[in-house]
Formats: C-alpha cells, structure tokens, sequence
C-alpha cells in the first residue's frame, strides 16, 4: 500500500473563502443576492463565508446550480478542511505535550551543554527525541529514573570534600559517552593482544604528535572504542571505561592537554579493561581528577598503567642507578629508554608527591 506524507497546514482553509472568491470575481451576483438564491439569511450565508458555519451538501447542491461548480469539489473541499482542523488541532496537543515534556527536560538534563555542542536544534520534537536517544530512555519516566539512580551510583564521589559533584551533568555525561561510542564501529577485540596495544601506544606517547587522532587509530584497531567528552561543570571525571556492544570503550575528557596525564588516564582505562570489564562486561569505572582511589579495582588499575608507561625493570634501574635526577637526566633517559620524558618526571612527582615543579620539559598534549 502506498504511503503518502499528508502536510499540516498552518491554516485550514474553509470553503466559504471560495464562495467569497466567486463573489468578488462575479459582477452579476452579489452576497445578498446569493443568499436570496439560497432562500437563506444575508448573516447565515456571512457566517459561511467567514468559516464559522459547515457548508452541507443541500447548500453544495445549490451552489452547483448557481456557480456552475459540482457539489462533490465543494463537499470535497469541506472535508478537506475539516480533515486539516482535526489535525492541526493534533498538532497543536502535541505542541503542548512537547513543551510540557521539555520543561521536564530541563529540571533533569543540562541541555545548555548540549545545545552548545550542537547535540539540539531548534526543533523540540528532535530535540527530545535526541535527549530520549542519548540517555537510552524511551520516556520522561525513564529519564526521571534514570536521574534517581544516578543519585545511588555516584553517592560514593560526593563523600570526598575536595571534589564537587553534579549528579545530572555526571550522568548526563556518562549517557553522552555511551551515546557516542554506541554509533562507532571498530575491529574485533582480543584481550590476549593487549600487551601489543600498550606497546604500540607507548610508541605513540613517546613521539607526541598528533597524540589523540593516533591513539584512538591504534585503540580502534585493537578493537577498543575511543571517545573524548568535553567537560561538564562540577563533573570532575579523567577516564571512563565501559563496555558498548561487543567492543570494550574508553571516554576521556582532555581537561589537562598533558601527555603524561592523557598517557597514565589512557593506560589506567585500559588496566581495568584487561583485569575487570573483561570479567564483567556489566561493570564500569569512572576515574575522577583529584579523587581518592580506595578502592582494590582502582588500585589495581593504577599498577597496571605505572607498569605499562615504564616497566618495572626499567624504573628500578633509574632508582638505583641514576640519582639524582635532574631534567636532563630525564631527557636523556627517555631517550635511552624510548619513554616520554613528561611521563618520566610525572612519575618522579607522584613518587615524591611533589608536584609544584618548573621544567623546561615539554608536557604539552600535542
């Protein structure tokens, strides 16, 4: 059966406009002498003609006769028109409801954000639709849901009192990162090949040029999505791993442009997807800048990313061997060693826990 796109009018037009045309075009008949003809009141027919009368099919039947025109265009066009009010009518409920949903919207979602980075339009209906999308929900109730359950999950980050955090822009971020990795696609992941994976972004650290286009190359063709989310207010979130379909996902936000932090974030996601999301596919992990790791998971992930940007064998021989540094030190180790000197001083500072270091080193993201 062919379908057909019925276009709402702004304005249904009445048939009693067509009866006024016929006048005006007419200088035989006038609309009291029409209204004679039609055996009818001079303000019945006026009614007609401004559209607040039907016009019926014994009135058609005459008009036939008098205009020459035949009663079923006229009766058409009556139904037509009534076919048009009864929609816009529709339309005009579904406006309401939509304004009425997208107040609700607003109480729950930090839609600023999104218009900003062109997620909304100036459509409501896209745009609800696209909220609706990105948060994975099919209706205002499952957003409200989801924002409750939201308050649970991220209760833990609210007991630290150095760190704000925004319930709504967190889970508004989170939705966001799944939202986008859900539309990439990347080659089959095999957890054997993650030592690779780690080597071949070392290398990429290393030479820091072009570093996140890069990285997210070589993580797609290890089978890893990569996705970097602009930062929220009061979101104080580095790295997200998660798992998206068949493929494990990382999220950074990118809020300090240095490599040795982008590095450490990058492998530290990576550490939990070997040792936990590959266990447990439900599970996610948010690491939070200035967070406190408690946690044995989060620990473990932190192991993980200090081995893997600069082996244990290699950081016992600087210790042993080579103290004390200084910055040319540093450079000419990472040289040696094919180590980024930015993330070799990172680790010198968190070793020392001290972090208020001039350097002539560069640690610019590049």
């Amino acid at each position: 059966m062919k379908t057909q796109n019925n276009i709402i009018p702004y304005e249904a037009t009445h048939p009693g406009i067509l009866i006024k045309d016929e006048l005006d075009a007419r200088e035989d008949i006038n609309q009291k002498d029409l209204a004679k003809e039609l055996g009818v009141k001079a303000s019945f027919l006026n009614e007609i003609i401004k559209g607040k009368r039907p016009l019926t099919a014994d009135f058609a039947v005459i008009l036939e006769k008098i205009f020459d025109i035949p009663a079923d265009y006229w009766m058409r066009f009556q139904t037509q028109y009534e076919i048009d009010m009864a929609r816009i009518k529709e339309k005009n409920i579904q406006k309401v409801k939509n304004i009425e949903m997208w107040n609700v919207i607003k109480e729950y979602v930090p839609v600023r954000f999104f218009k900003k980075h062109n997620y909304l339009t100036d459509s409501l209906k896209d745009d609800i639709e696209k909220i609706m999308s990105i948060y994975s929900v099919a209706s205002i109730d499952g957003l409200i849901n989801s924002v409750a359950e939201a308050e649970n999950k991220f209760a833990f980050y609210r007991k630290s009192e150095k760190l704000q955090i925004d319930d709504k822009n967190m889970l508004a971020w989170s939705s966001l990162a799944f939202f986008e990795a859900s539309h990439q696609e990347v080659n089959t992941f095999y957890l054997e090949n993650t030592d690779q994976l780690c080597l071949q972004l070392n290398d990429v650290f290393y030479k820091n040029n072009d570093t996140v286009n890069e990285t997210k190359r070589i993580l797609n063709q290890f089978g890893v999505k990569f996705i970097t989310i602009p930062k929220f207010e009061k979101t104080p979130i580095d790295g997200y791993s998660f798992w998206s379909d068949q493929n494990p996902a990382i999220a950074l936000t990118l809020r300090h442009n240095c490599v040795d932090n982008f590095a450490f974030t990058m492998m530290h996601e990576i550490g939990h997807i070997k040792e936990h999301l590959s266990k447990d596919k439900e599970a996610d992990f948010i690491d939070l800048y200035g967070g406190k790791k408690e946690s044995a998971v989060e620990k473990e992930a932190d192991r993980f990313a200090q081995r893997k940007l600069i082996p244990s064998k290699i950081w016992k021989e600087i210790m042993e061997n080579h103290l004390p540094l200084d910055e040319d030190k540093i450079i000419n180790l990472g040289s040696r060693f094919n180590i980024n000197p930015a993330i070799l001083l990172g680790r010198i500072c968190h070793e020392t826990n001290f972090y208020a270091v001039k350097t002539k080193i560069d640690k610019i993201l590049k």
